[in-house]
């Protein structure tokens, strides 16, 4: 098997352009279209959209038997309106794993079903410590007690109202993207960094003029953040399916910032065990330094295809991202060595 080289600069340069496009669960396009774009420099990859609104990238394989897909994840973590309050603020309900106390005071957009952005900040709605005393800090933060402050001269519902927000409007939340020493620091690295590794691996082979051993759809989900993102979309023919998804970075966990690694259980259990240990196999014979590990809190999109029934072999690979679901970070020799393991999967048995 040939070795193959990452371009590292296009893969950070695509994160962060994808990072900074807004994609809350249910609202990912303008997202969907950064990764089509950037996959239509690869001539023989075909793609096209499942009517639920992921990506489906197609690549023909040496051999046609045995056909193959990796999925990856666009959307992310957000909110919705939920209420517009009579001091003109707005109440929300989160989409997916959002923890408050993690985006608190910070900015985001109000996107109108109009497509109108409405800007604002996320904040504890008794936030004034001169006012409030120690309820300000020592209160739990909840749905009820968190409101988006807009940038408005709005003081009631029917001025929020004037704006053209309703309730069920979107609610994103900013990135704050900073590449700096080789970390990417950012929210959603979960699963953008893993989105980026899967299309650099198409870009290593396709730049060296490679093709994958057998034939691969690549799935970029839509839905995952709420649990059913990859439960559609993966075609009939496929044997094996690789979900690269972000590695859990903690205390009592092996995976670190700075390696790639494969979850053999998550919250869901086991994943399958002969997949993974091919795919082991493959990155000890290409020198690829991963780490094993366990996932307590954890699913991904390909429990998602086996709970709807997919009759296919799983298994989750993935670079390590420090305070998942919270302001997010990893290095760019995890998303390396994540890359490699990805493209070396393509080009196997």
């Amino acid at each position: 098997m040939k070795n193959v080289t990452i371009d590292e600069k296009f893969m950070v340069k695509f994160l962060v352009t994808l990072l900074q496009e807004h994609s809350p669960t249910g609202y990912t396009n303008n997202a969907m279209k950064v990764v089509e774009d950037a996959l239509k420099a690869f001539p023989a990859v075909t793609m096209e959209y499942t009517r639920k609104g992921a990506l489906v990238a197609t690549w023909v394989g040496e051999l046609k038997d045995q056909a193959r897909a990796i999925t990856s994840h666009v959307d992310t973590l957000g909110g919705m309106v939920k209420e517009i309050k009579g001091n003109g603020r707005i109440k929300i309900s989160r989409l997916g794993g959002l923890l408050l106390n993690g985006v608190e005071t910070e900015g985001c957009w109000v996107i109108t079903s109009g497509g109108k952005k409405v800007r604002g900040s996320f904040m504890f709605e008794d936030s004034s410590v001169h006012v409030h005393g120690a309820k300000v800090s020592e209160t739990k933060r909840e749905e009820a007690n968190m409101e988006i402050r807009l940038d408005e001269r709005t003081t009631s519902s029917e001025e929020t109202e004037a704006l053209g927000i309703q309730i069920g409007d979107f609610v994103c939340f900013d990135p704050r993207v900073e590449v700096i020493n080789g970390f990417i620091r950012s929210r959603f690295l979960d699963d953008k960094a893993c989105v980026a590794t899967v299309v650099a691996a198409m870009k290593a082979l396709a730049d060296q003029g490679l093709k994958p051993k057998r034939t691969v759809s690549f799935h970029f989900s839509n839905y995952e953040e709420v649990g059913h993102g990859a439960a559609a979309g993966i075609p009939e023919s496929v044997c094996e399916l690789l979900a690269v998804d972000m590695a859990a970075v903690g205390t009592g966990q092996n995976s670190d910032e700075f390696h790639t690694s494969i979850c053999l259980k998550d919250s869901g259990g086991p994943y399958h065990h002969g997949f993974s240990n091919k795919l082991r196999k493959i990155a000890e014979d290409q020198k690829i330094d991963y780490r094993t590990d366990i996932y307590p809190y954890y699913g991904s999109d390909g429990e998602a295809f086996w709970r709807a029934g997919g009759d296919v072999a799983v298994a989750l690979i993935g670079p390590g991202v420090d305070a998942s679901h919270n302001y997010e970070r990893t290095h760019s020799d995890a998303l390396v060595a994540t890359a490699k393991w990805v493209a070396a999967y393509l080009l196997s048995e």
